[in-house]
């Protein structure tokens, strides 16, 4: 029972869903970015190339085939993912970047509280005993 519990505890933290979400939507992007290569860039590339099917594209050396314009399409899908997700992280940090300096624009409590004492000490006459 003990287990169960502490299963539960684990699987319910915020990190683990966080984790989770990220999994499905990485999954659910990489298809988009998978749509986007092959139905897309592929076709594109290839036109350029002379319509040329450049994922069906092998070396066949004896017995062994050599797939590389399936890996060449690999290759775009890991340079577009790896792009899109830059991209992305880079506007968040920007959005962060301006929360911060919005939020230090203000000073905060401690800061308004120091200044009032340095105010009241600079107002306050200075005696003999405070030299």
């Amino acid at each position: 029972m003990r287990f169960l519990k502490e299963f539960q505890a684990f699987a319910m933290r915020g990190n683990v869903i966080d984790l989770a979400v990220a999994v499905v939507m990485g999954a659910a992007f990489n298809k988009i970015v998978g749509s986007l290569v092959d139905g897309i860039v592929m076709p594109f590339i290839g036109l350029l190339i002379g319509g040329v099917n450049i994922a069906d594209k092998s070396l066949t050396i004896g017995q062994a085939v050599i797939k590389w314009g399936m890996f060449l399409q690999s290759i775009i899908d890991f340079a577009l993912i790896a792009f899109s997700i830059f991209m992305v992280i880079k506007a968040m940090n920007t959005l962060r970047l301006k929360k911060d300096m919005t939020a230090s624009a203000k000073p905060s409590d401690e800061v308004l509280l120091l200044g009032e004492i340095r105010d009241l000490l600079k107002s306050r006459p200075m005696t003999a005993d405070s030299q």
